[in-house]
């Protein structure tokens, strides 16, 4: 059994998803056994939440011992995790930050899996905050895509702009839109589908997922940005996405971590 108080209005499954990885990983099960209460009444729906209330959630103990992540490294200033795809990142910092200690410097989406870092002390938070600002800690994903790709090796330049539906990518500048640069190289193929490493020069939301989509090479099992048909085929339900390697390249504090490179141990085969 878990307990925990809603400090925000939402709903109960976007409210798991921030607390509660393993509750996420089962969601729909407790709500089938009803095994979730909010301020003492039992549910089997996705209600409204609001600040406040408590929730509690009757997981058992196989429920409970699933991880959310594994560790990388970690020392007195830093921890960098391997985040299970279904984890959000917000998820992952409350089940870290339970008695203090932990501060969130960037974010996965949920369904991306692979490397987070969080920051232990006020000194390493403001030293990540300003590394990730400047662009000192180098991103490199790997991916499986649609194998549309007309070229094995670009980088490209996109504008990207946020609404309320996800972003929209742009091939000109566009009012309000910001400007993206995304590489790729093509790894391997098979067919309709592509493996791919992916670096970042900028770092925008869904900048992956909507960039490649934008040329024809959406991620594998993407549902907001994919191909429905494609997802359909493998049975993809969630984004193909991984976080494989971080790369340090810090000018002042830190500075222990340049030439470290950090790697998940998740894979993609073709």
């Amino acid at each position: 059994m878990k307990t925990f108080y809603v400090t925000q209005d939402t709903n109960l499954k976007d409210f798991t998803d921030a607390v509660y990885p393993q509750g996420s990983f089962c969601f729909s099960a407790l709500l089938r056994q009803r095994d979730i209460k909010v301020n003492g009444e039992r549910t089997g729906k996705n209600i409204p939440v609001k600040r406040g209330d408590e929730v509690v959630y009757y997981t058992n103990a196989k429920q409970e011992g699933k991880p959310s992540h594994t560790v990388v490294y970690e020392d007195g200033n830093i921890y960098v995790a391997d985040k299970l795809s279904g984890v959000s990142s917000e998820g992952l910092f409350s089940e870290l930050n339970t008695n203090g200690g932990f501060y969130a410097v960037h974010r996965l989406d949920r369904n991306t899996q692979g490397l987070i870092v969080y920051a232990k002390t006020e000194y390493a938070e403001r030293q990540l905050l300003r590394a990730f600002k400047l662009r000192q800690v180098q991103k490199t994903y790997i991916a499986l895509c649609k194998n549309c790709f007309k070229q094995p090796e670009a980088v490209l330049t996109a504008y990207l702009k946020k609404e309320e539906s996800g972003v929209k990518i742009f091939a000109k500048s566009e009012v309000g839109a910001e400007k993206i640069i995304t590489g790729y190289r093509v790894e391997k193929s098979c067919g309709d589908v592509a493996l791919v490493t992916i670096k970042l020069h900028t770092g925008k939301t869904h900048q992956i997922r909507a960039h490649t989509a934008f040329i024809g090479c959406p991620v594998l099992g993407d549902e907001k940005y994919g191909d429905g048909a494609l997802n359909a085929k493998y049975g993809a339900r969630r984004q193909r996405l991984i976080a494989k390697y971080l790369q340090f390249n810090l000018e002042g504090g830190l500075s222990y971590l340049n030439g470290k490179i950090f790697e998940s141990s998740f894979n993609f085969e073709l």
